[in-house]
This record gives structure tokens, C-alpha cells and sequence, in this order.
């Protein structure tokens, strides 16, 4: 089978990882890829999706998997499939619950799925209504796709009414911001739900626990992730059935009747408040580092869970997981995530351990490759990834392998899996 990865960042990384070690997979491409994907297989620099998908027919792909949320809501599976290619994630119309904000919560109600009571508007006046209604901390939302950092958690009134004139003057987020969505902030913990969707059929993946806060302690600013676990203690298979029955099932459903069939991943953010799920949000790809740690765990070989999806035949497939946990360890370039850094080469310690060399790895991200030698270019450099038989086992060698990665400015969180362990 020859598979292309359309993407750049680790997630793409560690879908084409899980990919080359496939016995089904003969040749693999990443479109546009990273200075490390090189490693796993061929970068293609094409952008147009027109001439990707002219690519792809050229070249026999078999099989196309769509990383980021960008290229879903500019309807690159619309152009894959009108070429009658085979490729795996929601169409321009089904990715809207990700691309709009205002359209997901309003989907959420109609479909009477859990959510946060909420008010979506373009109008001042009505947001300050509304947010003098609630009890701080308030969530602001922008409409659009702000690369996971379109929502501002206030904690005050007069916050949350800066953050809306901010965004509906277009000063914060430009033309994404120029709608919001402003909510109850609810009080409870935070995970990462991801369904594998055929339209119909689904398959819930392991539960996973981001950190989204730049420092120890969930301190500092909001960022696109500092790291994550799977499974996750804090799930059961109580709040597992609750989710498929009042969240995934009827999602699928209400996409069905909306005209736009689910197909690819829905991400689902969840909040659990006294044992009950409530959808904070949803995104139409996998998260970022969420699936660097997922993709270890995927026991039933990744080119027929995706092929399968991609072309309606779950209820065909018996998806299997280890029985292990993964911890990822997001490392970030010394600026961020408040502006640009300075390339910096990244130097990785021969690892003597057999330990580390056997149960860790590495999945980059920002990263570019000249000489021979890898750099990184900024944002979140890498992720270190460690697999164990308990979470502490899985940290622990994570943490290990951090200690043989090095650049200039290197950043990390030395508390990832804390909620876990603690």
C-alpha cells in the first residue's frame, strides 16, 4: 500500500512512524512534511491541493490521511475524492465543527448534546449581556481557526469584556475573532476523547489527558499542548458508554441529517463535572501531542484502521490496543509561545540504555534539516514519547529520553501526567 500524510508537525510524524513500521505499507509520502519525515519517507513540496491530489493519482497512492485542521476546512478531502482517491478525514462541510465555533455550538443544541450554556454573537452590547449573567472565570471564544489558541479563560468581568472588544474589533484573532462565542466556565477535569468515524460507525480511542498551560502547575499562557497520557486513570467505562450514547452517537447522527456524514476523527473536548460529560469542544483531526501517544498504543496496524475508516467498513474491524500507557513530553523553542526563535541545531546523545532505547522515541514537529543536521525552527520543537506498563513507568522514560535531547533555549514542563501520579 502506498500512503500519503497530508501535514508538517508531530502529528503527522507520528502517524507516518506507526505507518512505516506497517508490513502493508510499501512507500509513504508527507505533503509538505519536516526536515525529519525524511527519515520515514519522501517529502512532497506541492501545495495546491488540485496538483496533490493530481499527485496522488500519478503516483498510485492508495491511501491519503489528513493531519491538520487547515486543509479539512478548505475541503481538501472535497478535491482527494472528486478524483475519486481514497482519503481519510471529514469533508469542507463536516469540518465546519471545527472551522466555526458558532456552528458546532449550535449543533451541540439542536442535537441536544451536553455543552456549556452559551451566547454566540457579533454584537457587543449582547456579549456584555451575557457575560454580567454569568460568575467568572468566563470563556471567550473566537469563531474561527486560531491554531488552538482562539479562547481566553477570564477571570473577571472586566476580562472577559476586553476579550470580546479585542476579538470583535479583529485586534486579537483578525477575521476569526470577528464572531464569538462567550460561556460558563465549568468546573471540573479536562480530557481528550477521539472517535474514528465512517459516517456511521465509530471507534472510541483510548483516554487521553493534555496539558495545555505553558509551565508547571498548569501555569502561564494557553499554548497547543505541553504534553499528554493515555489511557487516563480518570476515565471509566461508565463515562466511556456515556460519551458514545450523548456525545458520539448522536453527533454522527445529527451530521448525517445535517447532509454532511462524519468521516475521519472527532476530537472531543471534554469537561467531566461530577462523573457527567460535558463537550467543551470539538475539532475534526486528531490532537497535537495527543497522538503522539496514541499511536503507540495501536495495536491493530494503522493502514487498515485508517483505510477502513476512509472507506465505510469499521463495523468490518476488530481494533486492538496494548495493554501499556505512552507519556509525551512536548519540548518548545525558547520563545515560545509568545513570538519566534532563532533556528537552533538539535543534538540527540547516542542512548546506551536499552531501556530508553527500547521503549521511548521521538516525534518532531518544528523542525528543519540542512547538512546533515536537524535544527529547530521554533514553536513545539519535538515530543518525546515513553511507553510503560504503568504511567510512572511511561513518564519516567519519557523524562530519561528529555535528558538526551538538546538545542539552545530548549523548554519543557517537568510535570506532565501529574493529575495521574499525584
Amino acid at each position: 500500500m502506498r500512503v500519503m500524510v497530508i501535514g508538517s508537525g508531530g502529528r503527522e510524524f507520528a502517524i507516518g512512524r506507526v505507518l512505516k513500521q506497517d508490513s502493508a505499507v510499501t512507500e509513504l509520502f508527507f505533503a509538505p512534511g519536516n526536515g525529519a519525515t525524511t527519515m520515514l519517507g519522501e517529502n512532497v513540496a506541492i501545495k495546491d491541493y488540485d496538483e496533490l491530489a493530481q499527485f496522488a493519482l500519478d503516483n498510485k497512492i492508495d491511501l491519503t490521511i489528513v493531519g491538520p485542521e487547515g486543509p479539512l476546512s478548505d475541503g481538501v478531502v472535497d478535491v482527494f475524492k472528486a478524483k475519486g482517491l481514497v482519503i481519510f478525514g471529514p469533508s469542507k462541510a463536516a469540518a465546519q465543527l471545527e472551522g466555526s465555533k458558532v456552528y458546532m455550538k449550535n449543533f451541540l443544541a439542536k442535537y441536544n448534546i451536553p455543552t456549556a450554556r452559551y451566547i454566540e454573537t457579533d454584537h457587543i452590547g449582547d456579549a456584555f449581556k451575557f457575560i454580567e449573567s454569568l460568575t467568572p472565570p468566563i470563556v471567550v471564544k473566537a469563531d474561527g481557526l486560531c491554531a488552538g489558541k482562539g479562547v481566553i479563560i477570564a477571570m473577571s468581568y472586566e476580562e472577559a469584556k476586553v476579550a470580546v472588544s479585542e476579538m470583535l474589533s479583529g485586534k486579537s484573532f483578525g477575521d476569526a475573532g470577528k464572531r464569538v462565542v462567550v460561556e460558563e466556565f465549568l468546573d471540573g477535569y479536562e480530557l481528550s476523547m477521539f472517535a474514528l468515524c465512517d459516517g456511521k460507525d465509530f471507534i472510541l480511542l483510548p483516554a487521553a489527558q493534555d496539558h495545555k498551560r505553558l509551565l508547571d502547575n498548569d501555569e502561564g499562557p494557553n499554548t497547543g499542548g505541553m504534553g499528554a497520557y493515555a489511557p487516563t486513570p480518570l476515565v471509566d467505562d461508565v463515562i466511556y458508554e456515556k460519551v458514545k450514547d450523548r456525545i458520539v452517537r448522536p453527533t454522527l447522527k445529527g451530521m448525517q441529517e445535517e447532509g454532511a456524514p462524519f468521516e475521519g476523527v472527532l476530537f472531543i473536548g471534554l469537561m467531566i463535572v461530577n462523573g457527567e460529560p460535558i463537550t467543551l469542544e470539538f475539532n475534526v483531526r486528531f490532537g497535537d501531542p495527543e497522538c503522539e501517544i496514541l499511536m503507540p498504543l495501536l495495536k491493530t496496524p494503522a493502514s487498515e484502521l485508517f483505510y477502513k475508516a476512509a472507506t465505510k467498513q469499521l463495523d468490518t474491524l476488530n481494533v486492538e490496543f496494548y495493554d501499556k500507557y505512552a507519556v509525551g513530553v512536548v519540548m518548545a523553542s525558547r520563545n515560545y509561545p509568545y513570538d519566534n526563535s532563532e533556528p537552533a541545531e538539535i543534538i540527540v546523545d547516542e542512548i546506551h540504555h536499552a531501556e530508553i532505547a527500547q521503549n521511548t522515541h521521538i516525534a518532531y514537529a518544528g523542525v528543519a534539516a540542512e547538512d546533515g543536521k536537524l535544527y529547530a525552527t521554533g514553536g513545539r520543537v519535538l515530543v518525546c514519547v515513553g511507553v510503560g506498563e504503568s504511567i510512572k513507568e511511561a513518564r519516567d522514560r519519557a523524562y530519561m529520553l528529555c535528558g538526551q535531547v538538546h538545542f539552545a533555549g530548549k523548554k519543557l514542563r517537568s510535570d506532565i501526567a501529574y493529575q495521574a501520579l499525584r
